[in-house]
């Protein structure tokens, strides 16, 4: 069996504050957007501070956090959408710059919102498969690079984070089980960077886009159609939770706590109530860091422990969902206590 043996994650210095964006946009208070969001601040990575150098800062304050040995570590996965270059991956960078052994396996895959379940799913499959023992899980991503900065909606949700998971075929902290995996690429328009790779090479004189909320757009930055993807939120997750709970013979209320991918507080809070979760077995943390996409859920976990939200024997359900469309889900059973 395989387990999580230590989580950890790192914000970049910066903070961008609802103030400071209601200064920039006088028709978006902060309270208007501290209601519809949950958030009130988002870190933004530096002009010269990329996924690589956000995911070694992670993996350092997770080696010095939980005293681990770097030694040990047999395969290291990256999971980002903002790779610091085509090619190399970005992976083969951190073995270098972590001075982790020649002897790993090491891979970027490129996953948003459901990327650190499906990250667990691969570091499980490793491990069960005889191929690793302690495998390195780093989510790392760096949205904001990607936002116009007259898109107010999108300033308003996404910020940057790294997080670094172990996952160890020795004693751990949560025991993992089973998996739900789908993908839907017909809403791949949803939720995009047109531009910028080898289909839709960069055109610096595209023309701007000014919707109807306001937002400057342009297929050089990202795109979201939020109301497309609520609604493949609200119809996907229901169906991926009832799935886990059918595989693992669960009922909702054996379930002690459920971390989603910390989209924003309406997606959430609609998920919740109709799915039937109790508000007191809902773990929600983006106020101070907003949607950091795959890192959402592990800084979330890391939180929940930190709370105390989370006793000996709980069993947990994780859920990520976006960008694809993809969305994923598992169960922990926590082992420590």
């Amino acid at each position: 069996m395989s387990r999580i043996k230590a989580v950890s994650y790192y914000l970049p210095e910066h903070v961008l504050s609802n103030t400071i964006i209601g200064e920039q946009f006088p028709e978006w208070s902060v309270d208007k957007i501290a209601t519809k969001t949950g958030i009130n601040e988002r870190h933004i990575s530096a002009s010269d501070e990329f996924s690589s150098d956000m995911a070694v800062k992670a993996a350092e304050k997770l080696f010095a956090e939980h005293n681990i040995d770097r030694a040990e570590i047999d395969f290291l996965l990256l999971c980002t959408q903002s790779p610091d270059y085509f090619l190399p991956t970005t992976a083969c960078l951190l073995q270098q710059r972590l001075n982790l052994s020649t002897g790993i396996g090491a891979l970027d895959f490129n996953l948003g919102c459901s990327g650190f379940v499906y990250g667990l799913g691969l570091a499980n499959g490793l491990i069960e498969g005889n191929m690793a023992k302690n495998v390195l899980l780093i989510t790392s991503e760096t949205y904001s690079k990607f936002i116009h900065p007259k898109d107010k909606s999108n300033l308003t949700i996404f910020g940057d984070a790294a997080a670094a998971t172990l996952i160890s075929a020795g004693p751990g902290i949560f025991d993992i089980n089973s998996f739900v995996f789908g993908t839907d690429g017909r809403g791949a328009n949803n939720l995009i960077v047109k531009q910028g790779a080898l289909r839709y090479p960069v055109v610096q004189n595209s023309e701007d886009i000014i919707d109807e909320f306001g937002n400057v757009l342009s297929d050089r930055f990202l795109y979201m159609n939020g109301t497309e993807i609520f609604n493949f939120t609200i119809e996907s997750v229901p169906k991926l939770v009832k799935e886990l709970l059918q595989k693992e013979t669960l009922d909702t209320n054996e379930i002690d706590l459920f971390i989603f991918h910390q989209a924003n507080r309406f997606m959430l809070n609609h998920l919740r109530k109709k799915i039937g979760i109790p508000e007191e077995k809902f773990f929600m943390f983006m106020e101070h860091c907003g949607n950091t996409v795959s890192s959402t859920i592990p800084i979330a976990l890391y939180e929940a422990m930190k709370a105390g939200r989370i006793l000996k024997n709980n069993k947990l359900m994780l859920a990520g969902f976006g960008v694809g469309y993809s969305w994923a889900g598992c169960i922990l059973q926590y082992a420590s206590g």
